[in-house]
């Protein structure tokens, strides 16, 4: 049986998103969005939101399209309301009380169109002691005990960028959150808000952590328990050319197999065994010091063992799994990891490159009719360079 296809534009095609411009996880839940195929409108500022980047590398703003409203000017929120009145979605991740103070909070657009999904990304939340702080990721994985568990024991919390509270426990969250809401406002013909703050789903994160953490089976400790470094077989390891191999070798089939490929025969029996987990470290540390990165990755090619080389980002594209996948794409002249995860009928793509502040506009104020945009703008401003 064959299966009908839509190249190219995913299984969110038809969902229109108004995304309120900020940085961090809020424009890659909607570049998320994007990728499955919705059609956001980023409502950028003048100005632009300060990020240190130049718009042209900015691929959280890939497959979008972009107006710029002034929501201080007179009838800033008008436009915006415009718009979603004609949505099925708007993201916005500013404190708690800024969209309202701008007249484009969850009642007013409510008013405009009951059928909207509104979601809200912050790091506190919509209430609690904090919610009016500043704050960024690594304040919000700090609280929520994440940061604590990485690292090793005896220096301070490793620093993991800013993937997990941001983009796992933030734009995830959030994506989940209105996709669940739309479900639900098709059904019932009834909006509402998601508050998703970073908070709350870095917390869930760990759920399992903290189920073995009440069983007895976690220690309240970094580098000391099955999943942190603290266990010999499920860590990483430098080699003789100042490279890393990661080692997960964790079930008993896979650890056989890691230690006979590594020739330390010797140790078969200090997997379970506690007592022997320094010894063993050791004798690991020593023989992955005896060869290269890539000499190790030969040994271990093709093996259950579940060792792999550490890369870096810009080694990864290159990697022979991931480039027979086409985890990794070009577009503009850029490499960048391509929309994710798969769909058999509704397959996803980089349509265009990061959408230009304002470049848009006038398509946007077309294709949702809303001539309104227009207003007070100059043609460049507009998108319509070379138009007249």
């Amino acid at each position: 049986m064959t299966t009908a296809t839509t190249p190219g534009h995913g299984p969110l095609t038809g969902v229109r998103v108004v995304e309120l411009a900020g940085i961090g996880p809020g424009p890659f839940a909607a570049m998320l969005l994007a990728d499955l195929g919705a059609d956001v409108v980023r409502v950028d500022r003048p100005g632009g939101t300060g990020l240190a980047i130049n718009t042209e590398y900015d691929i959280t703003n890939r497959n979008k399209r972009s107006v710029i409203v002034d929501l201080k000017s007179a009838d800033g929120a008008a436009r915006v309301l415009d718009l979603a009145a004609r949505a099925d979605i708007l993201i916005e991740g500013n404190r708690p009380g800024v969209a309202e103070r701008l007249g484009v909070g969850p009642e007013a657009c409510h008013a405009r169109n009951p059928r909207l999904v509104y979601g809200r990304m912050t790091g506190w939340g919509q209430e609690g002691p904090l919610a009016q702080r500043a704050g960024h990721d690594i304040a919000y994985i700090a609280l929520t005990g994440t940061l604590g568990m990485i690292g090793s024991p005896d220096e301070p919390p490793a620093v993991p960028a800013n993937l997990v509270g941001d983009y796992a426990g933030g734009s995830l969250y959030l994506v989940v959150g209105v996709l669940a809401a739309l479900h639900h406002a098709r059904a019932t013909g009834s909006g509402q808000v998601v508050d998703a703050a970073i908070v709350d789903g870095t917390s869930h994160l760990a759920a399992m952590i903290h189920g073995m953490l009440a069983a007895g089976g976690w220690q309240d400790r970094r580098g000391a328990n099955l999943l942190d470094g603290g266990c010999p077989y499920y860590g990483t390891y430098e080699t003789a050319d100042g490279q890393y191999m990661a080692v997960g070798a964790l079930e008993p089939q896979f650890y056989d197999e890691f230690v006979t490929l590594l020739e330390i025969p010797e140790h078969a029996g200090a997997r379970k065994d506690w007592a022997r987990w320094g010894e063993l470290r050791e004798a690991v540390a020593a023989r992955f010091k005896a060869r290269t990165r890539d000499e190790w990755t030969a040994v271990f090619e093709g093996s259950d063992a579940c060792v792999a080389p550490v890369l870096s980002l810009s080694e990864a594209p290159h990697h022979p799994h991931l480039a027979a996948r086409g985890t990794f794409t070009d577009h503009g002249g850029i490499t960048q990891p391509a929309p994710a995860p798969r769909f058999s009928a509704t397959p996803t793509a980089v349509r265009t490159g990061p959408a230009q502040p304002g470049a848009d506009t006038a398509d946007v104020a077309r294709d949702w009719d809303v001539p309104d945009l227009m207003k007070g703008l100059d043609v460049e401003d507009a998108g319509m360079e070379g138009l007249e």
